[in-house]
């Protein structure tokens, strides 16, 4: 039986008590950061005290405004009584500074990712990526925004001025146990919050204003629009701005995904209005809507679900007044934005095939959901990836619940939706698309360049949290083979091919030699002699591998 306590706060959204005023986290805007991550406490309602987590504060964390081509210092200070981690999500970094769960934080320790930004101007975010806590850190409070700006954006008059006509929302709901504690894991997110504030209400001036918006839920899908129905354009996504703005009055997005659209109040003065997620709007098998999942007795299979009154219901993140214009206001939005090419789906030089299913029954929403059969494992390398390499990568969802899919590294061009083109605000630079269930199709492509490490993988997942930490995760290694010799003595004369390979490994040898293939961690894999024309088959997981010979001779080489 559910508290008189937890009963009040699933009615929350419904049954407010007051008002309060949008906080605006601080912005940092130096190239050299510091982070500390601690615990502290923040009162959601009124006499409730809840115990959270925090970069720099209690409660979410600063504003990194960003430049392309600075070039970044951050250290982070972990006082957490847990390990953790810090990933600068969508953000073009090298994997030792991308901040997945093999760059780890004991407490009491830093971390200092140093990197060059070479993102496009964009909306990206930081959050924590422990494998298995992903959703404890990030529920309880760890996340912030991260701004890049560039020339370009730079050039088209767009509101820039943080804060005033530019307004970073991070957009959350929570769940909340008798004690007012925060749930992790939870079907019971009933609590909606606009960066970290209940209820929250604030002041636009009367001119174009400019919303960086985050859904940075762990599990819930919001399709956001305003109280009346008004217009915006949609001006940029996940990794940069579009070619051209998108007018709408509904956007949908999945947890981890951003949006950077503009608002024209020049002729609202006065007026009020909300930003609201019309759950009423979202199709079955989606989560957020009343029915989450595909197929007979799938809602039900969901703890608590039911019990959620935001679950297709349309409800209020922020509560707008239009006050008196700017001394200097934008008023006008451009017709045209950023120029960039998606690359031609003939140029790619692989496709790689990942299939969603379910570990548990048939049908089941609880999952776990793995992907290619296969729950996460840090030991296992997934793929390994050519440096330069433009790939396209083919998701299909077998599961009865739509996917929210997040890789690291890349940008992203969605090629087709169950072999459609995608609408115009999908058009432009992705890090996470959600798959539509029931053997739907998405396709993307991308290019892999810049950054290669032959041992610290980018991970690849689904940005539900719950099945994030449940397994739903993968890891790939972006190399460059084209630096595969090491120096070696005279007279170890042989040569490995194919590379990458399947697996079969051809040695072509001018004398008798000893071939010992090893992992990266130097595991010995096979040991073998080569004369001639050698045929080896490796039963390996794909990776990179190293192949020496008693004179000392090595050589790397990928099995996919």
């Amino acid at each position: 039986m559910k508290t008189q306590l937890t009963m009040l706060l699933i009615g929350a959204s419904f049954l407010t008590y007051s008002q309060n005023a949008l906080n605006i986290p601080t912005a940092i805007t130096n190239t050299t950061i510091n982070l500390t991550l601690d615990e502290g406490t923040t009162m959601f309602y009124p006499g409730v005290t809840t115990n959270t987590l925090g970069a720099n504060g209690p409660l979410l964390g600063p504003t990194l405004i960003l430049n392309q081509g600075d070039n970044v210092n951050i250290t982070v200070d972990n006082q957490l009584a847990d390990t953790t981690t810090i990933h600068w999500h969508g953000l073009h970094v090298a994997p030792e500074d991308d901040g997945g769960p093999h760059s780890i934080i004991l407490p009491g320790n830093s971390w200092n990712p140093q990197f060059t930004v070479l993102d496009k101007a964009g909306t990206y975010w930081y959050h924590p990526h422990l494998h298995m806590q992903t959703d404890k850190h990030v529920s309880k409070g760890i996340a912030g925004m991260i701004l890049v700006r560039d020339s370009e954006e730079a050039s088209l008059g767009l509101p820039m001025t943080y804060g005033v006509d530019e307004i970073p929302l991070v957009l959350q709901t929570k769940g909340f146990d008798a004690q007012g504690q925060i749930l992790v894991h939870t079907d019971l997110d009933t609590s909606v919050m606009a960066n970290g504030v209940v209820d929250a209400v604030t002041d636009f001036p009367a001119q174009v204003v400019r919303l960086r918006i985050l859904n940075g839920s762990s599990m819930r899908v919001m399709k956001l629009g305003f109280s009346d129905n008004r217009s915006f354009s949609l001006i940029g996504t996940d990794g940069g701005l579009l070619a051209a703005p998108v007018s709408l009055t509904r956007y949908t997005m999945g947890p981890g995904q951003r949006a950077d659209i503009l608002v024209d109040l020049s002729s609202s003065l006065g007026q009020n209005f909300q930003l609201m997620s019309f759950g009423s709007e979202i199709p079955s098998a989606y989560y957020g809507a009343a029915q989450p999942g595909m197929g007979p007795g799938a809602t039900s299979s969901l703890p608590d679900y039911t019990s959620n009154p935001l679950n297709g219901a349309d409800y209020s993140f922020l509560d707008i007044n239009v006050v008196a214009a700017t001394g200097s206001p934008i008023t006008s939005i451009p017709s045209s934005l950023a120029t960039f090419t998606p690359w031609q789906e003939a140029s790619a030089v692989t496709t790689r095939t990942l299939l969603f299913s379910s570990d548990g029954p048939m049908g089941d929403l609880n999952g776990p959901f793995v992907i290619n059969n296969s729950t996460f494992d840090m030991n296992v390398m997934n793929y390994t990836v050519q440096l330069n390499n433009i790939e396209i990568w083919e998701l299909t969802n077998g599961t009865p619940i739509a996917h929210p899919f997040h890789i690291h590294d890349v940008q992203f061009f969605i090629l087709d939706i169950n072999g459609n083109a995608p609408p115009a605000e999908m058009a432009g630079y992705n890090d996470v698309v959600l798959v539509p269930a029931g053997m739907s199709t998405v396709r993307f492509i991308a290019k892999f360049e810049n950054h290669t490490n032959d041992s610290i993988p980018y991970m690849y997942h689904c940005h539900m949290l719950t099945h994030e930490d449940m397994g739903m995760m993968g890891q790939f290694l972006v190399i460059d083979s084209t630096l595969n010799t090491i120096e070696y003595e005279a007279g170890s004369n042989w040569t490995l091919y194919p590379n990458p390979s399947n697996g079969k490994v051809f040695f072509q040898a001018e004398e008798k030699t000893e071939i010992t293939i090893t992992d990266l961690s130097g595991k010995i894999i096979q040991v073998f002699e080569a004369y001639g024309k050698t045929e080896v088959q490796l039963n390996v997981s794909p990776g990179l591998y190293i192949a020496t010979d008693a004179r000392g001779r090595r050589e790397k080489f990928v099995v996919e």
